[in-house]
């Protein structure tokens, strides 16, 4: 029996729109694909051990409701009324990071356990302190429909967040860590700079910054 190939979407049609608290639960469906691989999450979250699936998943619908909760940006990229692809963009200057959310911290102790809570923190702070700015978006979880992957929805998306980007009088930037050649490859291609490497975890990265334009 042969599996039919998921049709290619129209790209001029797909439109990047603010999420509502109901699409939540599809991003984290979406982030959770997109992240499984990941090697820091695996050490921190011991994809060794039973359970793994379910401590990510929690984790990821816990890392978007503490986004939601402190208003932070959630864009989904859509085709018609399905979410395609999703992007979590920490603002400058407001102060969030989902370690310094005591409800955050509780619930993702339930879930992961202190030991994994403190290694997401640490996470947290060493990729915060590695960026070339004090003043910055941060692109904190994306990821792609594995549908729908490597059809150019990942620079469709980079390309909104670049527009929230340039629209921010004072931010001087976005920033993102990589630690996935293949995701480090895909930021590099969308202009982004490498920066220095990170340590996480005994899992190494890379620290990526794309420089926000300069008003003419």
């Amino acid at each position: 029996m042969h599996r039919t190939s998921t049709p290619a979407p129209d790209l001029y049609a797909l439109k990047a729109i603010h999420l509502d608290v109901d699409d939540l639960n599809v991003a984290a469906s979406i982030l959770y694909n997109a992240y499984f691989d990941d090697p820091v999450l695996n050490q921190i979250f011991h994809a060794e051990n039973e359970g793994y699936d379910s401590r990510l998943r929690s984790a990821i619908r816990e890392e978007l409701h503490a986004f939601w909760d402190s208003g932070q940006t959630l864009i989904g990229l859509f085709d018609d009324h399905r979410m395609l692809a999703v992007t979590c963009l920490a603002e400058p200057g407001a102060g969030f990071t989902p370690g310094k959310m005591w409800h955050w911290r509780v619930k993702m102790m339930l879930t992961a356990g202190l030991f994994s809570t403190r290694q997401l923190i640490e996470k947290e702070e060493k990729v915060l302190a590695a960026m070339p700015a004090s003043h910055f978006h941060m692109i904190v979880l994306i990821g792609v429909h594995p549908d729908y992957q490597h059809a150019g929805l990942g620079h469709i998306l980079t390309g909104a967040v670049d527009s929230i980007v340039t629209e921010h009088p004072d931010s001087e930037g976005v920033g993102v860590f990589a630690t996935i050649p293949s995701y480090e490859k895909f930021f590099l291609s969308c202009d982004f700079q490498p920066v220095k490497a990170l340590e996480i975890a005994s899992i190494s990265g890379t620290i990526l910054f794309k420089t926000r334009p300069v008003d003419s």
